[in-house]
Protein backbone atom coordinates (compact mmCIF):
# COMPACT_ATOMS: atom_id res chain seq x y z
CA UNK A 1 0.00 0.00 0.00
CA UNK A 2 1.38 3.40 -1.01
CA UNK A 3 1.05 6.19 1.54
CA UNK A 4 -0.36 9.34 0.03
CA UNK A 5 1.95 12.33 0.47
CA UNK A 6 0.65 14.78 3.03
CA UNK A 7 -0.19 18.30 1.90
CA UNK A 8 1.85 21.13 3.36
CA UNK A 9 0.31 24.20 4.99
CA UNK A 10 2.70 27.11 5.46
CA UNK A 11 1.96 29.92 7.93
CA UNK A 12 3.86 33.18 7.55
CA UNK A 13 4.11 35.21 10.77
CA UNK A 14 4.93 34.89 14.44
CA UNK A 15 2.27 36.79 16.35
CA UNK A 16 -1.00 35.99 18.09
CA UNK A 17 -2.84 35.04 14.90
CA UNK A 18 -0.14 32.59 13.78
CA UNK A 19 0.23 31.04 17.24
CA UNK A 20 -3.51 30.63 17.72
CA UNK A 21 -3.81 28.98 14.32
CA UNK A 22 -1.04 26.48 15.19
CA UNK A 23 -2.83 25.61 18.43
CA UNK A 24 -6.24 25.32 16.77
CA UNK A 25 -4.85 22.94 14.16
CA UNK A 26 -3.35 20.82 16.92
CA UNK A 27 -6.68 20.68 18.72
CA UNK A 28 -8.48 19.71 15.52
CA UNK A 29 -5.88 16.98 14.81
CA UNK A 30 -5.05 18.49 11.44
CA UNK A 31 -3.50 15.69 9.39
CA UNK A 32 -1.30 17.72 7.04
CA UNK A 33 2.22 19.03 7.50
CA UNK A 34 2.40 22.49 9.05
CA UNK A 35 5.38 24.82 8.73
CA UNK A 36 5.53 28.25 10.36
CA UNK A 37 8.00 30.81 9.01
CA UNK A 38 8.84 33.93 11.05
CA UNK A 39 11.62 36.48 10.69
CA UNK A 40 11.83 36.78 14.47
CA UNK A 41 13.91 34.31 16.54
CA UNK A 42 11.01 33.62 18.93
CA UNK A 43 8.11 31.18 18.75
CA UNK A 44 4.72 32.92 18.36
CA UNK A 45 4.18 35.40 21.18
CA UNK A 46 1.71 37.93 22.51
CA UNK A 47 2.45 41.61 21.98
CA UNK A 48 0.17 43.46 24.48
CA UNK A 49 2.57 42.97 27.44
CA UNK A 50 5.37 44.65 25.45
CA UNK A 51 4.08 48.08 26.46
CA UNK A 52 2.94 47.03 29.94
CA UNK A 53 4.16 44.20 32.18
CA UNK A 54 7.14 43.17 30.04
CA UNK A 55 8.32 46.76 29.67
CA UNK A 56 7.93 47.21 33.41
CA UNK A 57 10.07 44.11 34.04
CA UNK A 58 7.24 42.32 35.82
CA UNK A 59 7.33 39.25 33.55
CA UNK A 60 10.12 37.51 31.67
CA UNK A 61 10.42 36.85 27.96
CA UNK A 62 9.34 33.21 28.08
CA UNK A 63 5.99 34.24 29.58
CA UNK A 64 5.19 36.06 26.34
CA UNK A 65 5.30 32.86 24.30
CA UNK A 66 1.87 31.44 23.54
CA UNK A 67 3.43 28.00 23.93
CA UNK A 68 7.02 26.79 24.28
CA UNK A 69 8.66 25.93 20.96
CA UNK A 70 8.86 22.27 22.02
CA UNK A 71 5.06 21.93 22.14
CA UNK A 72 4.74 22.67 18.42
CA UNK A 73 7.72 20.57 17.41
CA UNK A 74 6.70 17.58 19.55
CA UNK A 75 3.38 17.64 17.71
CA UNK A 76 5.16 17.57 14.36
CA UNK A 77 4.75 21.25 13.47
CA UNK A 78 7.90 22.84 12.07
CA UNK A 79 9.08 26.32 13.11
CA UNK A 80 11.43 28.08 10.71
CA UNK A 81 12.49 31.04 12.86
CA UNK A 82 14.79 33.93 12.07
CA UNK A 83 14.16 33.63 8.35
CA UNK A 84 12.19 36.06 6.21
CA UNK A 85 9.79 35.28 3.37
CA UNK A 86 10.91 37.33 0.37
CA UNK A 87 8.37 36.31 -2.23
CA UNK A 88 5.41 34.12 -3.16
CA UNK A 89 5.18 32.25 -6.45
CA UNK A 90 1.50 31.45 -6.69
CA UNK A 91 1.90 29.43 -9.88
CA UNK A 92 4.67 27.18 -8.53
CA UNK A 93 2.97 27.30 -5.09
CA UNK A 94 6.23 28.07 -3.35
CA UNK A 95 7.76 30.82 -1.22
CA UNK A 96 11.30 32.13 -1.41
CA UNK A 97 13.13 32.59 1.90
CA UNK A 98 15.94 34.94 2.89
CA UNK A 99 18.32 32.00 3.35
CA UNK A 100 17.96 31.39 -0.41
CA UNK A 101 15.87 28.26 0.10
CA UNK A 102 12.36 27.71 -1.22
CA UNK A 103 9.40 26.08 0.48
CA UNK A 104 6.51 24.44 -1.37
CA UNK A 105 2.98 24.81 -0.07
CA UNK A 106 -0.44 23.41 -0.82
CA UNK A 107 -2.17 25.96 1.43
CA UNK A 108 -0.63 29.23 2.56
CA UNK A 109 -1.76 31.42 5.47
CA UNK A 110 -0.50 34.99 5.69
CA UNK A 111 -0.39 36.24 9.29
CA UNK A 112 2.09 39.01 8.55
CA UNK A 113 0.62 41.54 10.99
CA UNK A 114 1.64 45.16 10.70
CA UNK A 115 4.62 47.46 10.97
CA UNK A 116 4.92 50.75 12.83
CA UNK A 117 4.13 54.02 11.11
CA UNK A 118 7.35 56.03 11.11
CA UNK A 119 7.53 59.77 11.62
CA UNK A 120 9.34 61.36 8.71
CA UNK A 121 10.82 64.54 10.12
CA UNK A 122 14.25 66.17 10.43
CA UNK A 123 16.36 64.27 12.96
CA UNK A 124 14.19 61.16 12.94
CA UNK A 125 17.27 58.94 12.51
CA UNK A 126 18.95 60.11 15.73
CA UNK A 127 19.96 57.60 18.38
CA UNK A 128 17.53 57.34 21.28
CA UNK A 129 14.39 57.51 19.11
CA UNK A 130 12.38 54.32 19.57
CA UNK A 131 9.38 52.55 18.12
CA UNK A 132 7.65 49.69 19.91
CA UNK A 133 6.39 46.66 18.02
CA UNK A 134 8.39 43.59 18.99
CA UNK A 135 10.46 42.08 21.81
CA UNK A 136 13.69 43.65 20.56
CA UNK A 137 12.05 47.11 20.55
CA UNK A 138 10.91 46.73 24.16
CA UNK A 139 14.29 45.42 25.30
CA UNK A 140 16.03 48.43 23.76
CA UNK A 141 13.59 50.91 25.31
CA UNK A 142 13.48 49.26 28.74
CA UNK A 143 17.26 49.49 29.14
CA UNK A 144 17.04 53.27 28.89
CA UNK A 145 14.13 53.85 31.25
CA UNK A 146 16.02 54.77 34.40
CA UNK A 147 14.98 57.26 37.10
CA UNK A 148 15.52 60.89 36.18
CA UNK A 149 15.66 60.35 32.41
CA UNK A 150 13.37 62.47 30.24
CA UNK A 151 11.09 60.41 27.98
CA UNK A 152 8.99 62.15 25.34
CA UNK A 153 6.20 60.09 23.78
CA UNK A 154 4.85 61.21 20.42
CA UNK A 155 1.27 59.95 20.25
CA UNK A 156 -1.50 59.62 22.82
CA UNK A 157 -3.04 56.30 21.81
CA UNK A 158 -3.09 52.94 23.61
CA UNK A 159 0.62 52.14 23.24
CA UNK A 160 1.89 55.61 24.07
CA UNK A 161 -0.24 55.88 27.19
CA UNK A 162 0.59 52.36 28.39
CA UNK A 163 4.29 53.13 28.06
CA UNK A 164 3.76 56.44 29.88
CA UNK A 165 2.13 54.61 32.79
CA UNK A 166 4.96 52.05 32.95
CA UNK A 167 7.71 54.66 32.66
CA UNK A 168 6.38 57.12 35.23
CA UNK A 169 6.27 54.30 37.81
CA UNK A 170 9.98 53.74 37.14
CA UNK A 171 10.77 57.34 38.10
CA UNK A 172 11.18 58.52 34.52
CA UNK A 173 10.05 62.06 33.65
CA UNK A 174 7.38 61.60 30.96
CA UNK A 175 5.88 64.03 28.45
CA UNK A 176 3.14 62.93 26.02
CA UNK A 177 2.63 64.98 22.86
CA UNK A 178 -0.69 64.37 21.10
CA UNK A 179 -1.58 66.22 17.89
CA UNK A 180 -5.35 65.67 18.33
CA UNK A 181 -7.61 67.55 20.69
CA UNK A 182 -7.92 64.64 23.10
CA UNK A 183 -6.27 61.33 24.04
CA UNK A 184 -7.28 58.14 22.19
CA UNK A 185 -9.54 60.28 20.04
CA UNK A 186 -9.73 57.70 17.23
CA UNK A 187 -11.11 54.92 19.42
CA UNK A 188 -13.12 56.37 22.28
CA UNK A 189 -15.44 59.18 23.34
CA UNK A 190 -14.72 62.45 25.17
CA UNK A 191 -15.61 61.07 28.62
CA UNK A 192 -12.91 58.40 28.44
CA UNK A 193 -10.39 60.81 26.96
CA UNK A 194 -10.98 63.26 29.81
CA UNK A 195 -10.72 60.50 32.42
CA UNK A 196 -7.39 59.21 31.14
CA UNK A 197 -6.02 62.73 30.75
CA UNK A 198 -6.76 63.32 34.44
CA UNK A 199 -5.30 59.93 35.39
CA UNK A 200 -2.00 60.57 33.65
CA UNK A 201 -1.58 64.16 34.80
CA UNK A 202 -2.31 63.12 38.39
CA UNK A 203 0.49 60.53 38.08
CA UNK A 204 2.90 63.26 36.99
CA UNK A 205 2.83 62.86 33.21
CA UNK A 206 3.03 66.13 31.26
CA UNK A 207 0.26 65.66 28.67
CA UNK A 208 0.09 68.22 25.88
CA UNK A 209 -2.86 68.08 23.50
CA UNK A 210 -3.11 69.75 20.11
CA UNK A 211 0.67 69.59 19.87
CA UNK A 212 2.23 68.64 16.54
CA UNK A 213 5.84 67.50 16.22
CA UNK A 214 7.99 68.83 13.37
CA UNK A 215 11.39 67.29 14.12
CA UNK A 216 14.09 66.27 16.59
CA UNK A 217 17.18 68.09 17.86
CA UNK A 218 20.58 66.43 18.07
CA UNK A 219 22.81 66.41 21.13
CA UNK A 220 26.13 64.71 21.83
CA UNK A 221 27.25 61.69 19.79
CA UNK A 222 24.27 61.80 17.48
CA UNK A 223 21.70 61.25 20.24
CA UNK A 224 18.36 62.97 20.41
CA UNK A 225 18.28 65.95 22.79
CA UNK A 226 14.89 67.45 22.12
CA UNK A 227 11.64 67.43 20.17
CA UNK A 228 10.71 70.45 18.08
CA UNK A 229 7.08 71.52 17.89
CA UNK A 230 4.96 73.17 15.21
CA UNK A 231 4.45 76.21 17.43
CA UNK A 232 8.21 76.78 17.56
CA UNK A 233 8.67 75.27 21.01
CA UNK A 234 11.05 72.53 22.09
CA UNK A 235 10.72 69.71 24.61
CA UNK A 236 14.05 68.43 26.02
CA UNK A 237 14.42 64.65 25.73
CA UNK A 238 16.89 61.91 26.58
CA UNK A 239 14.66 59.24 25.04
CA UNK A 240 11.82 59.46 22.50
CA UNK A 241 9.11 56.93 21.72
CA UNK A 242 7.17 57.51 18.51
CA UNK A 243 3.79 55.79 18.69
CA UNK A 244 1.60 57.02 15.85
CA UNK A 245 -0.07 53.84 14.68
CA UNK A 246 0.69 50.89 12.44
CA UNK A 247 0.40 49.98 8.76
CA UNK A 248 -0.79 46.53 7.63
CA UNK A 249 2.04 44.37 6.29
CA UNK A 250 0.79 43.61 2.79
CA UNK A 251 3.97 43.76 0.69
CA UNK A 252 4.17 39.99 0.13
CA UNK A 253 0.50 39.81 -0.83
CA UNK A 254 0.68 42.82 -3.13
CA UNK A 255 3.77 41.53 -4.92
CA UNK A 256 2.00 38.21 -5.40
CA UNK A 257 -0.95 39.96 -7.02
CA UNK A 258 -3.46 39.31 -4.24
CA UNK A 259 -6.27 41.80 -3.77
CA UNK A 260 -5.29 44.41 -1.17
CA UNK A 261 -7.01 47.57 0.02
CA UNK A 262 -5.55 48.92 3.29
CA UNK A 263 -5.03 45.29 4.18
CA UNK A 264 -5.22 41.90 2.46
CA UNK A 265 -8.86 41.52 1.44
CA UNK A 266 -10.46 38.34 2.80
CA UNK A 267 -13.99 36.98 3.10
CA UNK A 268 -15.76 35.78 6.22
CA UNK A 269 -13.88 32.47 5.98
CA UNK A 270 -10.47 34.29 5.85
CA UNK A 271 -9.98 33.36 2.19
CA UNK A 272 -8.17 35.72 -0.19
CA UNK A 273 -8.97 35.86 -3.90
CA UNK A 274 -6.60 32.90 -4.32
CA UNK A 275 -8.44 29.80 -3.04
CA UNK A 276 -5.20 28.30 -1.68
CA UNK A 277 -4.16 31.38 0.31
CA UNK A 278 -5.77 32.58 3.55
CA UNK A 279 -4.91 35.66 5.60
CA UNK A 280 -5.59 36.47 9.25
CA UNK A 281 -4.95 39.16 11.86
CA UNK A 282 -3.87 42.79 11.65
CA UNK A 283 -2.85 42.46 7.99
CA UNK A 284 -6.41 41.76 6.80
CA UNK A 285 -9.35 43.80 5.65
CA UNK A 286 -12.57 41.86 5.93
CA UNK A 287 -16.32 42.05 5.89
CA UNK A 288 -17.22 40.81 9.33
CA UNK A 289 -20.81 39.54 9.21
CA UNK A 290 -21.45 41.70 12.26
CA UNK A 291 -20.85 44.84 10.18
CA UNK A 292 -21.92 45.71 6.66
CA UNK A 293 -18.71 47.50 5.67
CA UNK A 294 -15.20 46.26 4.98
CA UNK A 295 -12.86 47.01 7.87
CA UNK A 296 -9.43 46.34 9.31
CA UNK A 297 -9.07 45.67 13.05
CA UNK A 298 -5.88 45.92 15.10
CA UNK A 299 -6.65 43.71 18.07
CA UNK A 300 -5.76 40.41 19.69
CA UNK A 301 -9.43 39.39 19.70
CA UNK A 302 -9.64 39.79 15.94
CA UNK A 303 -6.41 37.84 15.44
CA UNK A 304 -7.62 34.99 17.65
CA UNK A 305 -11.10 34.78 16.14
CA UNK A 306 -9.84 34.93 12.55
CA UNK A 307 -7.25 32.24 13.36
CA UNK A 308 -9.98 29.93 14.62
CA UNK A 309 -12.03 30.57 11.50
CA UNK A 310 -8.96 29.89 9.34
CA UNK A 311 -8.40 26.57 11.17
CA UNK A 312 -12.00 25.59 10.42
CA UNK A 313 -11.57 26.58 6.76
CA UNK A 314 -8.41 24.48 6.46
CA UNK A 315 -10.33 21.55 7.95
CA UNK A 316 -13.10 21.96 5.37
CA UNK A 317 -15.58 23.28 7.92
CA UNK A 318 -17.87 26.29 7.52
CA UNK A 319 -17.38 28.70 10.43
CA UNK A 320 -17.74 32.33 9.33
CA UNK A 321 -16.10 35.03 11.41
CA UNK A 322 -18.79 37.31 12.80
CA UNK A 323 -17.66 38.29 16.31
CA UNK A 324 -18.18 41.73 17.79
CA UNK A 325 -14.70 43.31 18.04
CA UNK A 326 -13.29 43.98 21.49
CA UNK A 327 -10.18 45.59 22.92
CA UNK A 328 -8.51 46.36 26.24
CA UNK A 329 -5.85 48.57 27.79
CA UNK A 330 -4.18 48.53 31.22
CA UNK A 331 -2.89 51.84 32.58
CA UNK A 332 -1.98 52.25 36.29
CA UNK A 333 -4.79 50.63 38.29
CA UNK A 334 -7.23 51.04 35.43
CA UNK A 335 -8.44 48.27 33.14
CA UNK A 336 -10.27 49.67 30.14
CA UNK A 337 -12.38 47.10 28.27
CA UNK A 338 -14.11 48.04 25.03
CA UNK A 339 -16.51 46.19 22.78
CA UNK A 340 -17.93 47.28 19.43
CA UNK A 341 -16.97 50.27 17.31
CA UNK A 342 -18.21 53.61 18.61
CA UNK A 343 -17.29 55.93 15.74
CA UNK A 344 -20.78 56.32 14.23
CA UNK A 345 -22.79 56.68 17.46
CA UNK A 346 -25.47 59.35 17.80
CA UNK A 347 -25.85 59.12 21.60
CA UNK A 348 -23.58 58.45 24.58
CA UNK A 349 -24.83 57.29 27.98
CA UNK A 350 -22.64 57.41 31.08
CA UNK A 351 -23.31 54.78 33.74
CA UNK A 352 -21.91 55.94 37.06
CA UNK A 353 -19.45 58.83 37.24
CA UNK A 354 -15.80 59.13 36.30
CA UNK A 355 -15.09 59.53 40.03
CA UNK A 356 -16.44 56.07 40.79
CA UNK A 357 -14.19 53.02 41.13
CA UNK A 358 -15.89 51.67 38.04
CA UNK A 359 -18.01 53.28 35.32
CA UNK A 360 -18.97 52.75 31.70
CA UNK A 361 -19.99 54.66 28.58
CA UNK A 362 -22.59 53.13 26.27
CA UNK A 363 -22.68 54.23 22.64
CA UNK A 364 -26.01 54.09 20.83
CA UNK A 365 -27.08 54.44 17.21
CA UNK A 366 -30.78 54.94 16.63
CA UNK A 367 -31.47 53.51 20.09
CA UNK A 368 -29.38 50.34 19.71
CA UNK A 369 -26.17 49.70 21.66
CA UNK A 370 -23.25 49.57 19.20
CA UNK A 371 -20.31 49.88 21.62
CA UNK A 372 -19.40 49.97 25.32
CA UNK A 373 -16.28 51.29 27.07
CA UNK A 374 -15.92 50.05 30.66
CA UNK A 375 -13.39 51.18 33.28
CA UNK A 376 -12.87 48.67 36.11
CA UNK A 377 -16.41 47.46 35.52
CA UNK A 378 -16.20 43.98 33.96
CA UNK A 379 -19.95 43.39 34.30
CA UNK A 380 -20.61 46.32 31.95
CA UNK A 381 -18.17 44.86 29.45
CA UNK A 382 -19.64 41.35 29.65
CA UNK A 383 -23.24 42.57 29.39
CA UNK A 384 -22.16 45.08 26.76
CA UNK A 385 -20.77 42.27 24.60
CA UNK A 386 -24.20 40.66 24.46
CA UNK A 387 -26.04 43.93 23.93
CA UNK A 388 -23.73 44.83 21.04
CA UNK A 389 -23.87 41.35 19.51
CA UNK A 390 -27.68 41.42 19.67
CA UNK A 391 -27.85 45.05 18.52
CA UNK A 392 -30.19 45.42 21.48
CA UNK A 393 -32.31 48.52 21.78
CA UNK A 394 -32.10 49.82 25.35
CA UNK A 395 -33.31 53.14 26.76
CA UNK A 396 -30.75 55.67 27.94
CA UNK A 397 -32.55 55.87 31.28
CA UNK A 398 -32.15 52.15 31.90
CA UNK A 399 -28.46 52.19 30.95
CA UNK A 400 -27.67 55.13 33.21
CA UNK A 401 -29.73 53.98 36.21
CA UNK A 402 -27.31 52.17 38.54
CA UNK A 403 -30.25 50.83 40.54
CA UNK A 404 -31.13 48.62 37.56
CA UNK A 405 -28.96 45.51 37.27
CA UNK A 406 -27.14 45.42 33.96
CA UNK A 407 -27.85 41.69 33.52
CA UNK A 408 -31.55 42.44 33.43
CA UNK A 409 -31.06 44.46 30.24
CA UNK A 410 -29.97 41.47 28.16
Amino acid sequence: MVNKKKDTTVIVGGGHAAGTLLTALLQKKYQHEVVLVSDEPHPPYQRPPLSKSYLAGEVDQSSLYLKPRSVYENAGQQLRLGVRVEGIDRYAKSIKLSDQSTLKYDRLVLATGSHVRRLKAPGSDLKGIHYLHDIADTDALRNQLVPGKRLVIVGGGYIGLEVAASAIKKGVNVTVLEAAERLMQRVTGPEMSTFFYAKHTAAGVDVRLGTAVTGFEAGDKGRVAGVTLADGGNVPADIVLVSIGVIPETTLAENAGLLCDDGIVVDEFTRTDDRDILAIGDCTRHRNLFFEKMQRLESVANAVDQARTAAATLMGEEMPYDSAPWFWSNQYDVRLQMVGLSQNHDQRVLRGTTNDKGFAVFYLLEGSVIAVDAVNLPIAFMVGKQLVQQRKSVSADALSNTDIELKSLI
